[in-house]
């Protein structure tokens, strides 16, 4: 089954590029990354751009508006994802852990509608 982990944190709760902590917190997530491919669970995964870069787009009568931004203020932020195939939630639980925000931010994980 397909598992979506969501990567949430707000803004400044985890290190920043350039500050030295940057480094290995991105290593965490090339180690997280290479574990994923190397027991085949691994699908895609992305960082996003910033929510600033964000626009939304809501069509209501007929009428669409654009927004920049994201739909909703949070104090959390998706930042990127990952996309496992995993054979159950508790194996997916178990590789959303391993995310580096995870300690700092909040991954959520979501199975993904199968239509057949």
């Amino acid at each position: 089954m397909k598992y979506l982990a969501l990567i949430y944190a707000a803004p400044g709760e985890g290190p920043d590029f350039g500050d030295d902590d940057f480094g290995p917190y991105m290593a965490g997530y090339e180690k997280a990354t290479q574990t994923y491919k190397d027991d085949g669970v691994f699908l895609g995964g992305e960082a996003l751009q910033p929510v600033e870069t964000a626009t939304s787009v809501r069509i209501r009568n007929g009428e669409t508006t654009l927004t920049d931004g994201p739909f909703a203020e949070t104090k959390e932020q998706l930042g990127g994802f990952y996309l496992f195939d995993c054979d159950n939630l508790d194996d997916a639980i178990k590789y959303a852990k391993m995310i580096p925000s995870a300690e700092h931010g909040t991954v959520e994980v979501r199975p993904i509608m199968e239509f057949d």
